[in-house]
């Protein structure tokens, strides 16, 4: 069996905010209800990476389009 693999690097503009309870809360814009929290702001680096890549997952698994982020070149 043939099996056809690609890899496709995508960039997301992701925002982190100070947690009221600590730690931080990290959320995609561009990935409607894709966001997450660590304790330490590595943490939640990883977690949001993490969260990203499921999200991904799943508009494939549906078979949906991936969004991309579209960037302008200032200089």
């Amino acid at each position: 069996m043939k099996t056809n693999l690609t890899k496709q690097i995508l960039t997301y503009t992701v925002v982190f905010k100070p947690a009221k309870e600590g730690g931080y809360i990290a959320s995609v814009p561009l990935l409607p209800g894709c966001m997450t929290q660590g304790e330490t702001f590595e943490e939640t680096i990883e977690m949001v990476k993490d969260a990203i890549s499921g999200y991904l997952a799943v508009l494939n698994d549906q078979k949906n389009p991936v969004p991309e982020e579209e960037f302008t070149r200032l200089m």
